[in-house]
């Protein structure tokens, strides 16, 4: 019969062979195709949302928003079910729940049953923290940076090929086949994950918690509420400021209540940590940053040639045109290895923001011309894939192993927040500077411009933070390397058998 104490013992990372190891992570990198997907599907229809669901424009953004409040809400809680019951298990219970709602979808025009529908999709969101979790306890470290970065790319090659395809389907076909591609993509990556990934024998000590897990989500959802919808409502509205009243008491007071408790949803003291707090702040910048071109080029791209700026594309070769971004964070991966093994996730960070500052500095003067947007592209997506492969790995060797889970979905919740953030403020600027064309109002190159000063500034301040990251020897800088650095890790006392 089990202890029912807390029992620890050292843990040895496995050697699977080489083959084992490309199955493992090519398989999970399919997650974050499925994710990158699922976050991508409504993109090329949002102007026709509202007629074709017979409703307003404002709430057909709910369909956007029900995903991001779900994403935000699930992400930390199913890391820390990974840690506690098994990160492939959750990760298999995410896809299946996002299955569900990709079903919901597609078989309903009712917008409240779609709402439901879209924030179910929103659960897949957390496939990406527990499969680097995977990851760390299932790979040789020598495979691990690389296979890291490209689980966090992989989401990138998602949109690539999301985009293009979700704007072919919806302009030749009934828009509902998308959410059947999205329930098949998510029954492959669910197959895959079954018979190919083996489950993590790490696990954590002690219950979840249920009080954190609501409180978290309570005060996460006012505080996205306030962000997402402060533009329609008005950012001096009673509502708005009353959400984000709210949910800065909310989140105080769970705050202190898991300072309080033996074993915490989030482990604050750990979050405290000057790498991880200023990775996941860095991680906000660049989830500002990211967002911003998939915001602007589409819409830049689409315009008609009469306003005098727009580039008269269809949405296909828009979503072409944007999908150099996705194909640079794969094509990256590589040299992102060789600057992990050689200086360190903090020197990858660095050097892939300020490739995105050069990428979006240039593209502030060329807008004029197709080419000129697949070349802002092109570069601003490599220093995205440098950048955000860095993050995980910065995680990692900051955090002990039976915390991967539940750190992994906070850095991913920061990086929500960030794209949040950004599609209110490149929104609110459009607004406030769009012109009329016409009968129409559209945005203006001012607004477009601003847009992407926005995202300049906000990777100047996650450089800023990056530099004051700690630095050590390349070798100290190895994902998992405090595996064998600060002490025995806490396991089951009988981990079971690996399941198949």
């Amino acid at each position: 019969m089990p202890k029912t104490t807390n029992e620890t013992r050292t843990g040895t990372r496995p050697a699977p062979g080489e083959h084992r190891t490309a199955t493992i992570v090519s398989s999970l990198a399919v997650t974050g195709i499925t994710v990158a997907v699922m976050q991508t599907l409504l993109i090329p229809v949002l102007a026709d949302l509202p007629a074709l669901l017979d409703t307003t424009p404002a709430d057909a953004t709910w369909l956007l928003t029900a995903t991001l409040l779900a994403s935000a809400v699930s992400t930390p809680v199913m890391g820390r079910l990974g840690d506690l019951f098994g990160k492939r298990r959750m990760l298999l219970a995410g896809l299946a729940v996002m299955i569900a709602g990709s079903l919901l979808c597609a078989f309903t025009d009712d917008l409240v049953t779609m709402i439901a529908g879209r924030a179910l999709q929103g659960f897949a969101t957390s496939a990406v923290p527990l499969g680097i979790g995977i990851m760390r306890d299932r790979l040789p470290r020598e495979k691990l940076g690389t296979a890291m970065a490209l689980m966090s790319s992989s989401i990138g090659m998602g949109s690539a090929l999301g985009l293009p395809a979700a704007a072919l389907v919806a302009q030749h076909a009934d828009w509902h086949l998308l959410f059947f591609g999205s329930a098949g993509i998510g029954l492959l990556s669910m197959a895959l994950t079954f018979f190919l990934v083996p489950e993590s024998p790490v696990r954590a000590v002690g219950r979840f918690d249920w009080p954190g897990a609501i409180g978290l989500g309570a005060g996460l959802v006012a505080l996205l509420l306030a962000i997402t919808k402060g533009g329609v409502w008005g950012w001096s509205s009673a509502t708005t400021l009353g959400l984000f009243a709210l949910a800065f008491v909310i989140l105080f007071l769970w705050g202190m209540a898991e300072l309080r408790i033996a074993a915490p949803l989030v482990d604050l003291r750990t979050t405290a940590r000057r790498d991880v707090l200023l990775t996941n702040l860095a991680a906000f910048m660049l989830g500002i940053a990211f967002y911003v071109i998939t915001l602007v080029l589409p819409q830049l791209l689409q315009l008609p040639t009469s306003t005098g700026h727009g580039l008269g594309q269809s949405m296909v070769v828009a979503g072409l045109c944007v999908a150099p971004i996705g194909i640079m964070m794969i094509l990256v991966t590589p040299v992102y290895a060789r600057i992990l093994a050689t200086w360190g996730p903090k020197t990858a960070m660095i050097i892939g923001m300020i490739v995105m500052v050069i990428g979006y500095g240039a593209g502030i003067g060329l807008m004029n011309a197709v080419w000129q947007t697949v070349a802002v592209a092109v570069v601003v997506g490599a220093g995205i894939g440098l950048a955000y492969s860095s993050l995980p790995a910065l995680i990692v060797r900051a955090v002990d192993q039976t915390q991967t889970g539940a750190a992994n979905g906070m850095n991913t919740l920061t990086r929500s927040v960030g794209t949040s953030m950004s599609s209110a403020l490149t929104g609110m600027v459009l607004a406030h500077t769009s012109q009329r064309s016409g009968s129409l109002i559209v945005p203006s190159i001012s607004g477009f411009r601003i847009a992407f000063g926005i995202a300049i500034g906000a990777l100047l301040g996650g450089l800023l933070l990056a530099g004051f990251l700690p630095s050590a020897r390349a070798a100290d800088h190895a994902p998992g390397a405090r595996d064998d650095q600060d002490g025995p890790e806490t396991r089951d006392p009988a981990p079971a058998k690996e399941p198949r």
